[in-house]
């Protein structure tokens, strides 16, 4: 039997995302809190992590993890691997779920794959307005060649899907034009090796074999964060014959009030790495032996080498790494 988790941090009282998350048969919803969240924080059908809570958890990461951060969600995702997850649900606390959340594709069923370009703006594939995904290369938004489409049995690890009405773009999108998208409800894409979407933490689903990647790096900037690892994760699925698979929207993002500016500053090094990220991870892929984890590990130590995140870093990730091998140890 499956255990599905769906894991959101909030500072907020339950909201109408959450209550709705938590209604969700089959799924189990993880709130995790912070210091600046409620004393007081329930809901029916949740299982509520507070800062208490998470220290109790004892887990290496809660070391140097900071508080009030989105990383704090990684307690969460460490917490519904102890119990047995075998899919996990990423989302935030101001996506509203869809009556047909999540609509994942049935498993190796034949599905469109998109290859020959090094990156696809998948949002071209579910709506004809002029709109881009939060990480998308700069240089490439007024590109106009055409990936090759196949339609195949699919291996998707990772499925990101899309929001309406506030969906993730970037701060230039938003202080630029910030119309409001609703996206056709059109088949699900699948990304084949060598050809990358940056995807977000808002509406994603891990399988069990592609855990470790839902790590989120806790020493860049806010906005940075999820597009970072989504960055990271890709041509790791690829060496793990693993894909990533895009679907229409399943949630509707009633955004939480953001300053754009401080937005737009905050994903400067979004802009400046996009493309220098895949290159340095796949350059550092060199040895099929070693593990997802060990080579999460040394994706980021070339990352560090380049100056793209800190020495930190990597003392949190090696606390991740230590508490997924201590989890399937049991």
């Amino acid at each position: 039997m499956q255990k599905k988790f769906i894991i959101i941090t909030s500072i907020f009282p339950p909201t109408e995302a959450v209550e709705k998350f938590a209604a969700i048969e089959g799924w189990q919803l993880v709130v995790v809190g912070d210091k600046k969240s409620p004393t007081i924080w329930e809901s029916k059908n949740v299982i509520y992590l507070g800062p208490e809570d998470q220290e109790k958890l004892g887990f290496n990461i809660l070391k140097h993890l900071p508080w009030n951060h989105y990383c704090r969600k990684m307690v969460g995702y460490l917490y519904a691997m102890s119990q047995g997850a075998t899919m996990i649900a990423d989302s935030d606390d101001d996506n509203i779920p869809l009556a047909h959340w999540p609509n994942l594709p049935e498993a190796e069923s034949e599905i469109l794959h998109l290859s020959g370009q090094p990156f696809v703006n998948i949002y071209k594939h579910f709506t004809k307005e002029f709109v881009w995904p939060r990480g998308y290369p700069l240089d490439r938004i007024l590109e106009k060649k055409t990936p090759t489409a196949t339609k195949k049995r699919h291996e998707v690890g990772i499925w990101q899907f899309l929001a309406n009405e506030d969906p993730d773009v970037d701060a230039i999108y938003r202080l630029t034009n910030n119309k409001q998208i609703y996206f056709d409800d059109n088949e699900p894409i699948v990304l084949e090796e060598g050809t990358v979407c940056p995807f977000n933490s808002q509406d994603t689903i891990f399988q069990v074999n592609c855990f470790p990647l839902l790590y989120l790096p806790s020493f860049v900037t806010f906005r940075f964060t999820d597009i970072l690892r989504g960055l990271v994760a890709q041509p790791l699925l690829w060496s793990q014959n693993n894909t990533l698979g895009f679907g229409s929207a399943t949630v509707v993002q009633k955004r939480n009030p953001h300053d754009y500016m401080k937005d737009f500053t905050s994903e400067i090094p979004v802009y400046e790495h996009s493309e220098t990220v895949i290159s340095i991870v796949k350059s550092a892929l060199d040895d099929p032996a070693l593990s997802l984890s060990q080579r999460l590990f040394k994706a980021y130590e070339a990352l560090h080498e380049a100056g793209i995140v800190t020495k930190q870093e990597l003392t949190l990730l090696q606390a991740w790494n230590s508490d997924i091998e201590a989890l399937a140890k049991g």
